[in-house]
């Protein structure tokens, strides 16, 4: 059986909203033990003590990277069929940086405010209020911010495309990369507890 199972009709759209309701719920539990239900400690990264965060997440996208790039190479999963985001590189770029921004001050993203919600925590809720409330602005003023929405175009995008190198060194590279950052993490983290 190849995969997505969903592009392959193994499962409908009712039964997909169940899998990612699944998804979800999982995803946070593990937030949660991780710790990561708590803004001293994904702030903790931002002043370079506590780097959890970073080794989790970069550990995260590694793991799903192999495990995708892979699957393909053994023609488990047809890579053309996973959906990407396109890129619309100067709004995505604005956009991460007020998320950047909203992180640091308010010592959630999207995601970990849920998690800490479900925890009961009342920073995270009145977070998680301002993050539904921007999602609410966002889209009284979008018929304004249309154009902007939607410039820079560059389509689907993937390193190798852009870089027009195989997928292979890509992903040797960003291994290299997360080995690196790992060892840096750690050797920031000994500095700062100094």
């Amino acid at each position: 059986m190849n995969a997505p199972f969903f592009k392959y009709g193994l499962f409908g759209d009712d039964f997909s909203l169940v899998v990612a309701f699944l998804i979800g719920i999982g995803f946070g539990f593990f937030l949660e033990r991780a710790g990561f239900g708590s803004a001293k400690k994904l702030t903790a990264q931002f002043y370079f003590i506590d780097m959890s965060v970073f080794k989790v997440m970069f550990t995260a996208i590694v793991t799903a990277m192999l495990g995708l790039y892979y699957l393909g190479v053994l023609g488990l999963i047809n890579l053309s069929l996973v959906y990407l985001t396109p890129t619309y590189l100067i709004p995505q770029i604005l956009g991460g940086l007020i998320l950047g921004i909203g992180f640091v001050i308010g010592g959630y993203c999207p995601g970990t405010s849920c998690v800490a919600v479900s925890t009961g925590k009342i920073d995270a809720l009145v977070f998680l209020i301002g993050v539904v409330a921007g999602i609410f602005a966002f889209g009284e003023v979008f018929p304004l911010i249309k154009n902007f929405y939607y410039s820079s175009d560059m389509g689907q995008l993937t390193l190798p495309q852009l870089l027009n190198i195989p997928y292979g060194l890509i992903v040797f590279l960003v291994v290299l990369m997360a080995v690196g950052g790992f060892i840096g993490a750690e050797f920031v983290e000994k500095k700062m507890k100094k």
